[in-house]
């Protein structure tokens, strides 16, 4: 690594780090005079109710976008990489949504799920299933997968071009082979298309797991601001009220550093896990 890569990455990554774990000991409101207070931030952390109801909601958020922009990503690739006609256009149009800001698309899908004028409960009712009408951001029950929908929206066509990549490098004589062998279409898929695109579905696992935990919060604050009753609420989202809203910074940096801990561990696992097979061959 360069010299100046280094100097960056130690300015805008390290170093902020290192501040924002500093800070996490005192009682500081971002203005006054900081106190130290040991690990007493910590712990109000670890007693807050609210604070584990946003580190389940991330991770359920997390593990649907993560498991859907894969599947949907592959599923696209595969019946774009089948098409002989069309190909640019429909990459490219599954593709643009990645061009969109999260407050333009947070916009946009909270008029497309708004109850009373909204596309979506209109489309509903017209085909005759007003019983799937929902206030699908003010119910608890659905808003949080509401909004991963929407997440996963955005992100289809990015996960879409890299499975798209990688199935236009395998070779074809690896399926002319397998077909000799008598393997079916499944067959196939099974021990030609999946093990050949391993790295690529480790990369965009990882991708899309890092999005989930340090993405979610423009969607998430445009589109519920963590409601209805926190049932939406995400770490990002309810580490920032605590440190704009109810004035704590220390307290706020502290679930950062918990949230860190997690993120890591959790990829790390994930890593392991997914590149086992190709550590192996």
């Amino acid at each position: 690594m360069s010299a100046p890569a280094v100097i960056l990455f130690v300015t805008f990554v390290v170093s902020p780090f290192l501040y924002g774990l500093y800070t996490s000991f005192f009682r500081w409101d971002g203005l006054s005079e900081m106190k130290f207070i040991g690990v007493n931030n910590y712990q109000f952390v670890l007693e807050d109710e609210i604070f584990w109801l946003s580190m389940k909601n991330t991770f359920i958020y997390a593990v649907i976008i993560t498991i859907m922009k894969n599947l949907l990503g592959l599923l696209m690739a595969f019946i774009i990489v089948k098409q002989t006609w069309g190909q640019g256009f429909f990459r490219t149009a599954l593709y643009m949504p990645v061009t969109f800001s999260y407050v333009v698309i947070g916009v946009l899908w909270s008029w497309i799920y708004n109850p009373t004028f909204g596309i979506l409960n209109q489309f509903l009712s017209v085909i005759g299933c007003d019983f799937l009408i929902k206030g699908w951001l003010s119910d608890p029950a659905v808003a949080l997968y509401s909004i991963a929908w929407v997440d996963i929206w955005k992100w289809i066509g990015f996960h879409m071009v890299l499975y798209l990549a990688g199935l236009q490098g395998i070779p074809k004589d690896l399926y002319e082979a397998a077909e000799i062998d008598g393997a079916g279409g499944f067959q196939k898929l099974l021990h030609v298309t999946l093990p050949q695109l391993n790295s690529v579905i480790v990369v965009n696992t990882l991708l899309a797991l890092t999005g989930a935990f340090v993405n979610n919060y423009n969607l998430v604050n445009v589109m519920t601001g963590g409601g209805p009753f926190n049932s939406t609420e995400v770490v990002l989202t309810y580490t920032v009220k605590t440190a704009f809203q109810f004035r704590s910074v220390g307290k706020a940096n502290a679930m950062s550093m918990i949230l860190f801990v997690f993120v890591f561990i959790f990829g790390f696992l994930q890593f392991k896990a997914m590149s086992r097979d190709e550590v192996y061959e």
